[in-house]
């Protein structure tokens, strides 16, 4: 016990002074708001990263002092710079603590949340530590393979250019672990789970027995290959009984097709067994036709899809694909190249079969993707292969923050207009719309392409950016949207980091939050982009109050891993 406590002792007086107050800025700056509310355990990981990172700074800072031979203060003067601004750093941290909780019901008042009576400061702190001491030790531990390098090439090179190669070996080392042994091994077993997961069959969802039903016997895909979301899709489809009984005119019963991963071995086989699904099931034949992109375990949002085939009386045929098994974060971190390839596939065979139709008999093709399916769906058509025959318009909710057109119009938005919701040139080829609707009047005129992107301010998958980390991002900027908090600040490298764990959290938001998407907005955009027009004032707020009673039942009625869970881009 002894070897123990003094072990600990020296490891205690071996923290660096400059660190450890930096860290404690860090520490204090993690604690205020972002984008979405955070328990105790996720605010405690983040305040511990951030107080590493401040304490690896302050290290970094007070070698390249040294190295630069700068002239140092004396001991006393040291001391008690050190005793004022250690003081300082704890009366901050101590006041950032007992305001943790005032600024998360920030947060949680702006989405409608019930407040909570306190940030658990103490659970913060422990845990905190914690993630400090196990980064701390991979520094260290960094450190020692640098040094160690270092010490050998020493003998024959000169000291500084050894310490470099020290630090690039331990680098290269420490990443080479880090990507091909754990990351691989990781994948490698979230692969498997995810495909058993899969092909899971689920007694609840019984394989549909009409024949104008994907996965039915008379189908050309077969329902144990559609995989778990594929019969969800085609399983959760609303009858035109369902949608008469709420509209009070006759319906269709909606076409759903969706291909699975198993059912062929590559992205141009599924998108041509695809397409000849959906002409089995006379989909062209319909007003309209939606192609769309899912998300990365090949989930379809029921709030966007049940909303558009209410709209239109259940005239409405859509064709979806599978691409990934993994989630949407894991299918962008090691498939990339999937998604792009499946969307546009399926695009170059429906649309190419499309324009072989006489245009006064067929449907009005358009486009929908949520998240990782937006940003996909975005790359799945080229302008100059549609410019002479374009589709008629795409719905994008959610659009990551990568998606190179969103992006490209953000920032090239009309000066004056917030980059949360932002006014492109005359507003007659894409519109931005949030939970108050578009920034433009309903009735404003319109070009032949109709694309209206739906996001919310609070949504950290759309908003994210590297830059932040050294920049303050425009959406920051007065005036902000309504789901923002006001006591929301910039901090440099924090605010970056305090996003990125608000994009692994950003489904576990109230709907109509963060990066889950409301039935009732969804109204608004369909409205605008299918250019809805037999529905009265009164009716809409009737649809839109029915559809989100029915999501918000069916999203209290999932667990976590359930695709509610799988929103994220």
């Amino acid at each position: 016990m002894k070897s123990l406590a003094w072990f600990i002792r020296r490891q205690l007086l071996s923290l660096s002074g400059v660190g450890l107050m930096l860290g404690a800025l860090f520490f204090a700056a993690a604690l205020t708001p972002t984008l979405i509310p955070r328990s105790y355990l996720t605010q405690g990981v983040l305040a511990g990263g951030c107080f590493a990172i401040g304490y690896f700074a302050g290290i970094l800072w007070r070698r390249l002092w040294h190295y630069l031979e700068l002239p140092e203060p004396s001991a006393r003067a040291r001391s008690i710079t050190n005793a004022l601004v250690a003081a300082a750093c704890l009366l901050v941290v101590i006041v950032f603590l007992w305001r943790a909780a005032s600024w998360q019901n920030s947060i949680r008042a702006v989405m409608k949340m019930a407040p909570v009576e306190t940030a658990h400061p103490l659970k913060v702190c422990a845990i905190a530590l914690i993630t400090f001491a196990v980064l701390l030790v991979l520094g260290r531990l960094f450190a020692l393979v640098a040094h160690f390098v270092a010490a050998r090439t020493r003998r024959v090179i000169p000291r500084k250019v050894a310490n470099v190669i020290g630090v690039i070996a331990a680098g290269l080392l420490f990443w080479s672990i880090a990507s091909n042994v754990l990351v691989r091994m990781a994948f490698n077993a979230l692969d498997s789970s995810f495909r058993e997961l899969d092909v899971r069959l689920e007694p609840e969802r019984p394989q549909p027995t009409a024949s104008n039903r994907t996965g039915s016997p008379a189908s050309l895909v077969k329902w144990q290959e559609l995989g778990r979301m594929g019969r969800r899709f085609i399983a959760s489809g609303s009858t035109a009984a369902e949608i008469g009984a709420v509209t009070g005119r006759p319906a269709q019963d909606p076409v759903r097709v969706y291909v699975g991963l198993g059912s062929r071995d590559t992205a141009q086989a599924r998108a041509r067994l695809a397409l000849d699904e959906l002409k089995r099931q006379r989909g062209f034949e319909r007003k309209l036709l939606i192609v769309i992109t899912p998300t990365g375990t090949g989930w379809i949002d029921p709030s966007a899809m049940d909303t558009v085939e209410y709209l239109h009386h259940g005239d409405v045929a859509s064709v979806a694909m599978q691409y990934s098994y993994l989630n949407s974060p894991l299918s962008l971190l090691f498939q990339p190249e999937y998604g792009a390839e499946a969307a546009r596939a399926l695009f170059a065979e429906i649309y190419g079969y499309w324009t072989t139709l006489p245009k006064d008999r067929r449907p009005r093709l358009y486009l929908h993707g949520l998240s990782l399916g937006a940003m996909n769906s975005e790359k799945s058509a080229e302008l100059f292969e549609t410019i002479g025959d374009p589709i008629a318009g795409a719905l994008w909710s959610g659009a990551p923050f990568e998606s190179r057109i969103w992006r490209s119009i953000t920032e090239s938005r009309n000066p004056g207009t917030p980059a949360w919701l932002p006014e492109f040139r005359d507003s007659r080829f894409v519109r931005f719309m949030n939970q108050d609707g578009p920034t433009v009047p309903p009735d404003a005129p319109w070009g032949p392409m109709r694309v209206v992107y739906l996001q919310y301010a609070s949504d950290a998958i759309t908003f994210f950016a590297y830059r932040d980390a050294y920049r303050a991002p425009a959406w920051m900027a007065a005036p902000r949207g309504p789901d923002v908090s006001p006591d929301l600040r910039w901090y440099p490298i924090v605010t970056m980091l305090q996003l990125a764990l608000d994009m692994a959290v950003a489904t576990h938001t109230p709907m109509g939050f963060g990066h889950v998407y409301a039935p009732e907005h969804y109204v608004d955009a369909w409205v605008a982009v299918t250019d809805v027009h037999d529905w009265s004032t009164e009716a809409l707020a009737r649809l839109k109050s029915h559809l989100a009673t029915t999501a918000r039942k069916a999203a209290g009625s999932h667990v976590a891993d359930e695709p509610y869970a799988d929103r994220g881009g």
